[in-house]
């Protein structure tokens, strides 16, 4: 692998001024030469051949080692380049996302994002991490917490440290917002996602409050967010609990194409969604030790699952259809 530089998530090169690794002569790393601003993807405006020089600009730094991670692993330049890249379609073109609230998700600092989980397999998630390194003005990357299973899954796991993101762990979480990071989470877990369809948009049980916890230590906020339409890209009709044992998996999900079609079947259905951030829910007002008042972190996580609920409620109203 290429000599990587890595970069504490607490350092003071993480800034525009961070510099090329070759000694004192190397020039500054300008962020707008690196990076093209996710604005620009599939702007006319960008010429062809600017199109082939940034192209072949990242080429090169990725052969000579000229990027930058952190102590998680997270390389921002692969993500935005890369890795999102197939999802950019799906987001704007197939599943028609809209997005709403942006103006209660923080410029900066940390804060904590906690969402309903759905769909089978968790492409909530990446649609809520597009809607706000694309579209939030200061296009943040969300830092998103995953279960045990996708990081010691191969290929999977290495690409979703790559990705940003990390084990859903109070130690990785505090870290992460106490350096100024934008953090999202989804307290359903396999529950939410692994549900029957004849229970789509109920929210499960969240869990023992570790997310509240969190962002009372680090004194964050907390921005509930609510998402309609994942529920419908693969109905879940039944679960083979005996194929998931083999698998060592937690649910093995049935659907009307899946596994009747066999790869056709894992194609989503074309459903219509939107994204929508409420205002945040402020945690510097606690007292210092609230995190281990179990009654006050047990009601705060009440109120969060609550609000997402009543929101969920209030978009399916509004919703014209499934599909529009």
């Amino acid at each position: 692998m290429p000599n990587a530089r890595v970069i504490p998530i607490d350092g003071d090169d993480r800034g525009p001024d961070r510099r090329r690794r070759g000694g004192e002569s190397a020039l500054p790393v300008d962020e707008a030469d690196v990076f093209l601003s996710p604005d620009e993807y599939g702007d006319e405006g960008v010429g062809f051949a600017e199109r082939v020089s940034d192209a072949l600009a990242f080429l090169r730094r990725r052969i000579t080692g000229e990027y930058f991670v952190d102590d998680f692993g997270f390389d921002p330049e692969l993500t935005d380049r890369v890795l999102l890249a197939p999802a950019r379609p799906l987001y704007s073109k197939y599943f028609r996302v809209e997005t709403r609230g942006l103006e209660n998700v923080p410029d900066s600092g940390g804060a904590l994002v906690v969402a309903n989980h759905s769909g089978t397999i968790a492409l909530d998630a990446v649609m809520t991490q597009l809607a706000l390194l694309d579209h939030h003005p200061a296009h943040r990357h969300l830092r998103m917490l995953g279960a045990n299973l996708v990081f010691s899954t191969p290929f999977v796991g290495e690409l979703s440290r790559k990705a940003g993101n990390t084990l859903a762990c109070a130690p990785d979480a505090e870290r992460l917002l106490s350096s100024g990071e934008l953090v999202g989470v989804w307290p359903e877990g396999y529950k939410g996602i692994g549900k029957p369809y004849s229970e789509r948009y109920k929210l499960q049980r969240f869990g023992r409050g570790g997310f509240v916890a969190a962002a009372l230590r680090t004194k964050t906020p907390i921005v509930p967010c609510a998402i309609v339409g994942a529920e419908e890209i693969y109905p879940i009709i039944g679960n083979s609990k005996v194929i998931a044992r083999m698998l060592g998996v937690p649910y093995f999900p049935l659907t009307p194409t899946f596994p009747w079609l066999g790869p056709l079947g894992l194609i989503p259905m074309p459903s219509k969604w939107i994204i929508e951030f409420g205002e945040p829910i402020r945690t510097d007002d606690f007292p210092d030790g609230a995190a281990d008042d179990p009654m006050l972190v047990f009601n705060l996580t009440d109120q969060v699952r609550e609000n997402i609920q009543q929101t969920l409620y209030r978009l399916l109203v509004q919703r014209r259809s499934v599909f529009r």
